[in-house]
């Protein structure tokens, strides 16, 4: 009986633990798994179309603020709308650990 209530308890912990912010000490992964480069390109310096920036050797403090802003809303313009959906699967270490990838490319 304790060995199958141990069993339940496995997958809830899992669970839990896989929605928790774990942050990724690469940039560059974190670029590919939040889905960035589908729009921005793999190299983050050829975007999916014109319109969309070029992301490869912005300024740290500079794209993580407008990351920041898009998520929270006080950005509100241009593309902003396609990237509030994307931005709601990254926390603020991660937009930080993206941003400094960003400015090394």
């Amino acid at each position: 009986m304790k060995l199958s209530k141990s069993l339940a308890i496995i997958p809830a912990v899992l669970i839990a633990y896989s929605m928790s912010p774990v942050v990724q000490a690469d940039g560059g992964a974190l670029f590919m798994s939040k889905t960035c480069w589908s729009c921005h390109g793999k190299d983050a310096k050829t975007p999916l179309i014109p319109i969309y920036p070029k992301l490869a050797g912005q300024n740290a403090d500079y794209a993580f603020n407008q990351m920041k802003d898009i998520k929270s809303g006080a950005r509100n313009n241009g593309q902003t709308a396609a990237m509030k959906g994307i931005m709601s699967l990254v926390n603020e270490a991660e937009m930080k650990e993206i941003a400094t990838w960003l400015s090394q490319q």
